[in-house]
């Protein structure tokens, strides 16, 4: 058996693992990506090498200024003036915290926004005496979709970010218009399908304009230090091809200021990055570099060019589709690692820009699908549960195919205009 084989069972194997989800999928990436140096697939050093520390430093340094953030009440606050501002209405409220939600996911971690909304969301759905569950479904959608926007705001961005030396100001340029326009769709459908279950008697709505947002800040002035540092990070990540630093330079940059202004034990605030997911990153790294120096990620996209027949139009608009359906049903971080190497070579005969940008969108918009399509989906699901309320993968899967269906057509459509026509 050769190389090429080794190296493939040895991926399809870690990723059927992490897929099924009986071994904690950092543990299962790493195993596989250490068994491609065991088997002698690669060379520990060029294992290594394959390691993207610009994906991991810019996750660092945002996850540092997130856990900051989360700590001053701000998510709360905002959750509490936005019930206040709507007068109750659940409609409006629905979509006020939906816009919320995305315009936060955009420059923070979306498990971090989602985790600080929905206990508020709780409240405001019990005060109303209704179900949390449309509230919920709609700002993890809002979630995944206002990520989508930006390099930092889900982590397929920073990959292909990185790995297509694309700079915050080009992302958000591509990125922002088809996500926004997918949003303003969301809206409508939202609407649509809750409906019948947005209806509450007056004195309910009273009750929320008694909510009272004094005391929700607990630390003012942490907050204004989160802010601002965040501030200087994302005007850094928008002159970054003037001032010629990294991403991953900038956040860590932020990260350290924040923890030098503050004064902060680093020891205690270290503890609350996700190192599991750093670690993750790395196993699957190295994992998929087996792949691509046993020439099987060429294979592929060899494959691929005669399904297409090298047609770019073909190629982007069935990378798009195929992404959103492939993250729906694994997690998107995997799929988006395993996708770099062969759109990279797709280049040899293609151009890549709108590939790249297909991918994106695609990894993205796809985490709405199912329960298990994005990070931030199994989170809510958990905080439903807790909560006395289960969201079933059925029924995630009825508002998320509306919802993927209608981003992905938005989507083509503007893939096809910009760059295909």
């Amino acid at each position: 058996m050769n190389d090429a084989w080794i190296a493939a069972i040895i991926f399809l194997f870690t990723y059927a693992i992490i897929v099924s989800e009986r071994v904690p999928r950092t543990t299962a990436a790493l195993a596989g990506g250490l068994l491609m140096i065991l088997m002698g697939i690669l060379p520990q050093e060029e294992a290594f090498h394959a390691v993207d520390l610009n994906v991991l430093f810019l996750l660092t340094g945002m996850m540092v200024i997130a856990h900051l953030m989360s700590e001053t009440g701000l998510f709360q606050w905002l959750a509490v003036q936005t019930v206040r501002l709507s007068k109750g209405q659940p409609v409006q409220v629905m979509v006020l915290i939906a816009l919320i939600t995305a315009i936060a996911s955009a420059f923070l971690d979306n498990v971090t926004v989602v985790v600080l909304i929905a206990p508020v969301t709780l409240y405001v759905a019990s005060t109303l005496g209704v179900s949390p569950i449309p509230f919920l479904i709609t700002e993890v959608m809002a979630s995944n979709i206002g990520g989508a926007t930006t390099l930092i705001g889900d982590p397929p961005n920073i990959l292909i970010a990185s790995r297509a030396n694309i700079d915050f100001l080009q992302f958000l340029l591509n990125m922002a218009p088809p996500a926004l326009l997918s949003l303003l769709a969301y809206m409508g459908i939202m609407v649509i399908q809750f409906r019948h279950a947005l209806t509450v008697p007056p004195e309910r709505q009273h009750m929320l304009m008694r909510l009272k947002t004094e005391g929700l800040i607990t630390n003012p002035t942490l907050l204004g230090q989160t802010l601002a540092v965040l501030a200087l990070v994302i005007v850094g990540f928008l002159l970054h091809s003037v001032i010629h630093l990294e991403p991953a330079t900038i956040a860590l940059s932020g990260a350290t200021l924040l923890l030098l202004w503050t004064k902060r034990d680093p020891h205690a605030i270290f503890q609350h990055v996700e190192w599991a997911t750093l670690m993750f990153f790395v196993g699957l790294f190295m994992a998929v570099e087996g792949l691509v120096v046993t020439g099987v990620i060429e294979h592929v996209a060899h494959v691929l060019v005669r399904l297409t027949a090298g047609n770019v139009r073909i190629t982007t608009l069935f990378i798009l589709w195929f992404s959103a359906l492939a993250s729906g049903i694994v997690d998107n971080i995997p799929y988006t690692a395993t996708m770099l190497p062969i759109v990279e070579t797709l280049g040899n005969v293609m151009p890549t820009r709108p590939l790249w940008w297909a991918l994106a969108l695609g990894a993205d918009l796809g985490g709405n699908l199912t329960l298990v399509g994005a990070s931030a989906n199994v989170v809510v699901a958990s905080i439903a549960e807790r909560s006395g309320h289960k969201l079933t993968f059925g029924e995630f899967l009825r508002y998320g195919l509306a919802t993927v269906t209608v981003s992905l057509l938005i989507s083509s459509v503007w893939l096809w205009f910009m760059y295909l026509s």
